[in-house]
Formats: C-alpha cells, sequence, structure tokens
C-alpha cells in the first residue's frame, strides 16, 4: 500500500511523538548509527579522485532517495504508521518555526558550544549520544543562520529558479557542473564564502553544527531536509517526463570522470541499486 509523506509543519501531535519515538528506538538499538556511518562512508568530494555516489555526482538525487528509503523502512519496522516528513525551508524558515519545537527537532545550539538543550535529541536527555562523526563531540549541535558569518535559508523563488532546469546534469558531472537540474539543486556554485552554497547545500549550512559535512545524518533533521529535497526532485519529475538521467553512458577511458560517477544503469554502492531503478516511487510513498 503506497503511503504519504507529509509536511511536517501538518503532521498532529501523535504524528510527531510517533516519528520522534520510533527514531530514539533506531537509535536505541544502534541502527541509526550505521545510517551515520554509511553517509560519512560515502561522502566523497570531487577532489578525491575517485568514485562518488553520494555527493558532487549525478547520482546525489537517487542515491539519497534509496537512502531515505531505508531510513523509513527501519522505522517503519517499528511503527507501521511512521514515514519520513518533509521541511519545507522555503517557507518555514525561522528558528520560531514549529519544526523546531521541543517535542520534535528541538532547537538551536547554545552559544557557549553550539549544543542543543532542548528536545528529544538534546544529550542532556541521554538518548542522543554522537559515536560516528568527523569531530569528537558527544552532543547534537546546532548554529541557525550561522551568526558569524550570516547566512539565510533558500526562497521560493530561488527554488523556482532551479525547477526551470530542462537537462538533469550535465558534464562534467561534478560541483563545477554549470547547469542541469542535480547540480542546481545540490547547491555548488562559483563565488566566495557563503555563495559557493545554495539551496539543498545552503540548508546544512544555515543549520551549522553537526548538519554540516559527512556526519550531518546525526542530526535527525537531516532526514526532513531531504524528504523535501526528493520532493523537490520528484515534482520536476513530473514536469519533465522526458528528462532521464545523465550520464546515459560510463564516461569513456580517457575523461577525467572514467570511474568516478555512476551512469543510468550502473550499480549504487553499498545497495547496488542502479539510479533507473530509483526513478519511481509512485509505487511505494507519495508526497502530500
Amino acid at each position: 500500500m503506497v503511503y504519504t509523506r507529509k509536511n511536517q509543519r501538518d503532521l498532529t501531535v501523535a504524528e510527531r511523538r510517533k516519528f520522534v519515538a520510533a527514531v530514539l528506538e533506531l537509535k536505541r538499538a544502534g541502527t541509526y548509527d550505521r545510517f551515520v556511518r554509511t553517509h560519512i562512508d560515502h561522502y566523497t568530494a570531487d577532489g578525491e579522485g575517485r568514485l562518488r555516489v553520494a555527493h558532487m555526482t549525478p547520482s546525489f538525487l537517487p542515491w539519497h532517495r534509496k537512502f531515505l528509503l531505508e531510513f523509513e523502512t527501519a522505522l517503519r519496522r517499528i511503527d507501521p504508521t511512521v514515514s519520513v516528513p518533509y521541511w519545507d525551508w522555503t517557507r518555514d524558515n525561522t528558528p520560531a518555526s514549529s519544526i523546531w519545537g521541543e517535542d520534535f527537532m528541538g532547537g538551536n545550539g547554545r552559544r557557549a558550544d553550539l549544543q542543543v538543550m532542548a528536545g528529544p535529541f538534546a544529550h542532556s536527555r541521554g538518548r542522543w549520544t554522537i559515536t560516528q562523526s568527523m569531530t569528537e563531540g558527544r552532543f547534537l549541535t546546532r548554529d541557525f543562520g550561522r551568526p558569524r558569518d550570516p547566512v539565510s535559508l533558500p526562497t521560493q523563488a530561488q527554488l523556482d529558479e532551479v525547477m526551470r532546469e530542462r537537462v538533469y546534469d550535465v558534464a562534467p558531472w561534478n560541483s563545477t557542473s554549470a547547469s542541469g537540474f542535480r547540480n542546481r539543486l545540490e547547491g555548488w556554485a562559483p563565488g566566495r564564502g557563503n555563495e559557493r552554497f545554495r539551496i539543498h547545500n545552503r540548508v546544512h549550512r544555515w543549520v551549522g553544527g553537526l548538519m554540516l559535512g559527512g556526519g550531518s545524518v546525526n542530526d535527525p533533521v537531516f532526514w526532513l531536509h531531504h524528504s523535501f529535497v526528493d520532493l523537490v526532485w520528484s515534482r520536476w519529475q513530473q514536469r519533465n517526463p522526458g528528462a532521464a538521467y545523465l550520464p546515459a553512458e560510463p564516461p569513456p577511458l580517457g575523461n577525467a570522470q572514467y570511474r568516478k560517477v555512476v551512469a543510468r544503469h550502473e550499480p549504487m554502492a553499498p545497495w547496488g541499486v542502479t539510479p533507473a531503478s530509483m526513478f519511481d516511487h509512485s509505487r511505494i510513498y507519495r508526497y502530500a
């Protein structure tokens, strides 16, 4: 049966409570930290000279669609009524938004060390200790808007501009691709400072703390963010039914991206599914 992913602002109190409880149970069982480790292990930059499947690459969107589905499946084994809600950061774009309520994601980090002190994922509550990370901290951190180097969340106008792209991706299939829906949505751009980060990347930067870098899954808001990114891709697919995943074929020997990106029908680690197999989610879930 097809289930629904809802806007987090439309969740009932009971739905919020059930989602949080399922996430905390995954953490207690050790399953959650395995998801964190998977993301860290596949967070490869395009300057590293090896295969990229999760970031700075055409498979960014299908990889995270599969990753999100794996997480959602784990949640639904605990509670079959739960699905991953989405955070529309073009609308809920302040620290006062419902997503940051003490019964849901919790709030910002304190000024001294960025530690999140309120909500179910506060370290002080005893149920959310960081064990898999790019740093040595043991508690969840956030730094909304990066006050020392201010950054704002993406606007609807900026997202609309991305939605006007008509081609899925373009060579050189990395963070320097000048056009194409994938890189415009992932958010790598020329410029200096915060101007280098757009759309998806800018949201990670705005939340700050552990949402920066490969260990970003340590913040449960990661899933709500990527649920919305997946929704945006889904809507773009509906608008552009003829725009298939690119590249269709692997870059050939001699090309700078040879064996560094995944083509349409090649397997994506760690699951072995192809980008093409992740195109259609209509028989699994829909968005409200």
